[in-house]
């Protein structure tokens, strides 16, 4: 079990939370110029490393706010210094 740093409600444990997947992914500045194949790079491909990636996550049973925590995927381990809240 992973316990997650909520920057408001303090550590809590994973099953409150919901994965929000990738951060730093931008909405198209031109939606109806994008092509199927654009859209779908967009909606599906996203990145999978090995190591400290920026995830986004909710608080769901908690503020029910959003945030980003960078996270080790291959460890789990949580960098708190690299947290970034956001409303």
């Amino acid at each position: 079990m992973m316990l997650i740093p909520c920057p408001w409600c303090g550590p809590r444990d994973e099953t409150e939370f919901h994965y929000g997947g990738q951060a730093g992914v931008a909405y198209p500045a031109d939606p109806h110029a994008l092509s199927d194949a654009d859209w779908s790079r967009f909606l599906f491909y996203r990145a999978n490393p090995k190591g400290v990636f920026a995830e986004r996550w909710m608080h769901q049973v908690g503020c029910r706010r959003w945030f980003t925590l960078h996270r080790d995927t291959a460890t789990n381990e949580i960098h708190p210094a690299a947290r970034t809240v956001t409303t």
